[in-house]
């Protein structure tokens, strides 16, 4: 099992370009089944989680083909089969946004139900509610989701609590499809539920308000294949901007749009570091400057991530004063405080609170990588470590980060993964 090695107490400056957001490539990769002509997607990024879609997609039958550029095409006009295993889908919470577009263009889904990083309740019932608002007869069974619209899905209102981002995108892509007028209520903002839109309409669909809080689908009849590139990663952006931070140097992070990270930037702004930007680069320049505790309290897009929260909490542990991070999307998502800990974070839980007196001094310490961004705030907390650093169970970190060491390094940090 792969692990990663940092040196600690780096200095990181330079650029780095950014890859396009897993979060937007999932859903618009499982948007091609929709498709009875090919689509081409450029801007995908090398992820796991991106193999497994595409090796699912292949499973049922589309056909997958890649340039020398990393241009994927997907023909889904000859699907066999509307299956999504359970060997492919344990993985990945994603696995369940195949249920939308095979129900809506086929009439007929089985999804296990899926996997992913155990940060707490992900609970499915608000697809499955949803379709079956548009006239699916739905089940589970043995593991399975099994879905069924014979004479296809209707359009219909439907009010959504909590708010669900891949709740949002299945439903989006059911209705694009279905006989009549879709209404999503207390939908999900986030920007990639606007980039899967912006693809669905790209291929004919009737959707507006993606972005806003109500959504309207007119269903069509069919939809066909076009190009389409896929936004940048807001998260992956704001990891590199926290290391930035913590170090104490100047970075630059490129291919990004800076309105996706409004909340983010005003936080870091908050914490003392001088943001500059222009229409795709975002500049963190911490040099000679003071690194200052700040609140955070995660809240669905426009506020401030849950992505993000991570991140955030190693830079309060290293900076001046005490701050509190509240965690307001997932119940089980501290699980990286207890390795914080290990490398000198002063952190006191309180329920979904985190409390820190700043200024901790991390030294290095065999840690183990519980999920996704824990992974990345590990790393973010062994770059200023003294000593070494071992991040143990990367295989998290390669669902969502692309190349993340080789970009460190180019840096300035002193990293390297090892195969045990």
């Amino acid at each position: 099992m792969d692990k990663l090695v940092i040196q600690g107490q780096a200095v990181l400056n330079g650029e780095v370009e950014i890859s396009g957001s897993k979060n937007a490539a999932l859903p618009i990769l499982m948007g091609a089944l929709l498709a009875e002509t090919p689509v081409t997607l450029s801007n995908v990024p090398h992820l796991r989680d991106v193999t497994t879609t595409i090796q699912l997609l292949a499973t049922m039958g589309t056909e997958v083909m890649m340039d020398e550029r990393m241009n994927i095409t997907l023909d889904s006009s000859h699907i066999h089969t509307k299956e999504a295993p359970f060997d492919l889908v344990k993985t990945m919470r994603a696995s369940i946004l195949a249920m939308g577009p095979l129900l809506s263009r086929f009439g007929e889904a089985k999804v296990a139900l899926p996997g992913g990083c155990a940060i707490g309740s992900r609970p499915v019932n608000i697809h499955i509610d949803g379709m079956m608002k548009m006239g699916a007869d739905i089940h589970i069974e043995d593991g399975f989701i099994i879905a069924k619209a014979e004479a296809g899905l209707k359009g219909a209102d439907i009010d959504m609590h909590p708010v669900t981002v891949t709740g949002t995108e299945n439903l989006i892509m059911a209705a694009v499809l279905a006989k009549g007028t879709t209404i999503l209520r207390n939908s999900a903002c986030e920007p990639e539920v606007e980039d899967l839109a912006n693809f669905l309409n790209a291929m004919g669909a009737k959707i507006k308000g993606a972005g806003s809080p109500t959504i309207t689908i007119e269903g069509v009849s069919k939809l066909q294949g076009v190009p389409y590139r896929v936004i940048p990663d807001r998260i992956e952006a704001g990891t590199y901007l926290a290391a930035a931070a913590v170090t104490q140097g100047c970075v630059t992070v490129t291919q990004v749009e800076p309105q996706h990270l409004r909340s983010v930037l005003e936080k870091f702004e908050e914490a003392g570091a001088l943001i500059t930007e222009t229409e795709s680069t975002i500049t963190l320049d911490m040099r000679g400057r003071e690194l200052k505790a700040v609140d955070i309290v995660t809240h669905p897009y426009p506020n401030f991530p849950t992505d993000m929260q991570a991140q955030f909490l190693v830079m309060n542990c290293l900076a001046i004063g005490e701050a509190k991070v509240k965690e307001t999307i997932f119940e089980n998502r501290y699980m990286h405080v207890a390795e914080l800990i290990k490398m000198g974070a002063d952190i006191e839980l309180d329920g979904n609170v985190a409390k820190t007196k700043g200024q901790a001094k991390f030294h290095g310490a065999e840690v183990v990588a519980t999920d996704l961004r824990a992974s990345a705030c590990l790393i973010i907390a062994a770059l200023v470590a003294e000593g070494a650093t071992v991040v143990n169970k990367i295989y998290h970190i390669d669902r969502g980060y692309e190349r993340i060491e080789e970009k460190f390094h180019r840096l300035g940090a002193n990293i390297q993964r090892l195969s045990s």
